[in-house]
């Protein structure tokens, strides 16, 4: 694994030390990673009114928008008790949205990255903005 992914991992490790996840006792930290070396991380954060809280990839996806994005290239998703966790269905369209089919999505146990896939064989199908243009 290269030193970046390696770190990329940690990021998404330490993001998830800061979940707020009461009610699932689920942590899950997530590390998205741009063509311009930036790294914008998440937690998943619950509310009582369950499931209205968001997921880490949620999370980090609006830091990312709001530290002006670029081109995700890698994304990592880490859960506490869940080795290889993949994106819900809900964060698989948003993570399209922003970071296309071809982005590379890093599967983890809790030393590190196990095993890459691209974004587009975990969500074949979804929704693209043509189709709705």
């Amino acid at each position: 694994m290269s030193v970046l992914l390696n770190e990329l991992f940690h990021a998404a490790r330490a993001a998830m030390k800061k979940t707020h996840s009461p009610y699932s006792h689920f942590p899950v930290g997530a590390a998205l990673l741009t063509e311009k070396g930036q790294v914008f991380t998440g937690a998943n954060i619950e509310v009582v009114s369950f499931p209205e809280g968001w997921c880490a990839e949620t999370t980090a996806l609006s830091h990312y928008v709001m530290g002006d994005g670029g081109k995700i290239t890698d994304i990592v998703v880490v859960a506490e008790r869940m080795d290889k966790i993949t994106p819900c269905g809900g964060c698989r369209q948003r993570l399209a949205e922003f970071a296309g089919p071809q982005a590379r999505l890093h599967l983890c146990d809790q030393t590190g990255i196990v095993e890459t896939v691209p974004l587009g064989a975990i969500f074949p199908r979804g929704f693209s903005t043509e189709e709705i243009g």
